[in-house]
């Protein structure tokens, strides 16, 4: 077969999925997605490789086959191709902003849940030290990261964003650009600390206070906001299966919501009895999301079409005098009162059950806990009136002051 034609090149690119020979390891390739684009295949320590050389709008094909060739000629000179174009790549890697990018393409291979680091870098390491050159780090940079995150009152993200920046140096002194760690001297005492038991539920005297103001600083806790942690007192469910709910499961008619074992954490679909209160203020929701299938659609563009995850953590963390990522931090509305996240709303909600008098087989299972031991094998009653029953109590107790 003989060497391609610039016409031909160009019929193409505009054709059906392949990749076509010009000789001499040149291939120009059209993906089955992407945009088409010039390959060189060679052999190195015995090993077929190939490597991209540039997309087709960027490279004509004598300057493909120049490149190709300049390519080759690295190789019979000793020098791999592939493996010289990566250590120019690194030679890219600048900042810490650019050595995360290269870690975390890592990491959505190695992790399940790539995001969560990806997250924590972006709001509280990222603007503290993404922009400092790599060659001037410094442990004292490190510690400005883990002061800024335990003054803003949560010391386990404290401490996650310690075990990042671990991961992310170490990851620059494989690639020989950094000669030691800056963060390898700290440990959890000077972040956040050793993690003490989740136990934190909130008392009827701190709740009355934290909704009261909620209702006072409308501007930056939404309304939204604020009946989405309404409901997860009053209904002890968990933050995503709440946040994320569509309307498709609810029956406003019956006072029911049809909870399904995909979007249940524990794996087991529930029915939840919906009191008088709960359906006012899903009644309200519905205006609210003006036709959307989520009961907490997106309130900017995102590619997420339901309230974000931290949401509801970032605006009770404001009502605090916290926010993670801006400079001049808002006034402290909560005065004295211990910090709190939206986890501790579903354990105050267990709390308040076994205050009233609620049966703990019962309260499990107002969580969708399933219950332990004998009684979780035998027992298949899903005790829906009780539950009912003693939702409607809590409901009743709460709705006088939320």
């Amino acid at each position: 077969m003989g060497k391609l034609t610039a016409k031909e090149v160009e019929a193409k690119a505009k054709g059906k999925i392949g990749r076509f020979a010009d000789g001499d390891g040149l291939y120009f390739v059209v993906p089955k997605s992407g945009k088409p684009h010039w390959m060189l295949r060679f052999t190195s320590n015995k090993k077929r490789k190939e490597m991209t050389l540039a997309k087709y709008t960027d490279l004509s094909l004598a300057d493909a086959r120049v490149t190709a060739s300049l390519k080759m000629q690295q190789l019979r000179q000793g020098v791999d191709p592939l493996l010289e174009k990566r250590r120019t790549e690194q030679g890219t890697i600048k900042t810490v902003d650019d050595l995360f990018v290269d870690w975390q393409e890592g990491n959505i291979k190695r992790l399940k849940h790539p995001s969560i680091p990806a997250r924590v870098y972006r709001k509280d390491i990222s603007p503290i030290i993404g922009e400092i050159k790599l060659d001037s780090i410094n442990a004292r940079d490190i510690r400005r990261v883990i002061t800024s995150i335990n003054d803003s009152g949560r010391p386990a993200i404290s401490n996650d964003a310690l075990g990042y920046c671990k991961q992310l140096f170490n990851h620059g002194i494989k690639l020989d650009l950094l000669g030691a760690n800056p963060a390898s001297a700290f440990t959890v005492t000077d972040a956040g600390g050793i993690e003490k038991s989740k136990d934190r539920a909130l008392s009827i005297i701190e709740l009355k206070f934290f909704f009261e103001k909620a209702r006072e600083n409308r501007d930056s806790f939404s309304r939204d906001n604020y009946l989405a942690c309404a409901l997860l007192v009053v209904l002890g469910v968990r933050k995503g299966e709440l946040t994320e709910a569509l309307w498709e499961e609810f029956d406003l008619e019956e006072g029911k919501w049809r909870l399904p074992k995909e979007r249940s954490k524990s794996g087991v679909g529930i029915v939840m009895p919906l009191s008088e209160s709960v359906l006012e203020w899903l009644k309200e929701l519905q205006i609210r999301a003006c036709g959307s299938d989520h009961v907490f659609p997106s309130r900017r563009r995102s590619k997420r079409p339901c309230m974000g995850k931290d949401t509801l953590n970032r605006a009770i963390t404001k009502l605090f005098g916290h926010e993670a990522g801006k400079k001049k931090q808002p006034p402290n509305q909560m005065g004295e009162m211990e910090h709190f996240t939206v986890h501790d709303l579903r354990r105050t909600c267990r709390s308040l059950l076994a205050s009233q008098g609620t049966p703990g087989h019962v309260a499990e299972r107002c969580l969708n806990h399933k219950l332990k031991g004998v009684e979780g094998i035998y027992d298949r009653y899903d005790y829906f009136d009780e539950r009912e029953e003693e939702l409607e109590k809590l409901s009743i107790k709460l709705s006088t002051f939320i």
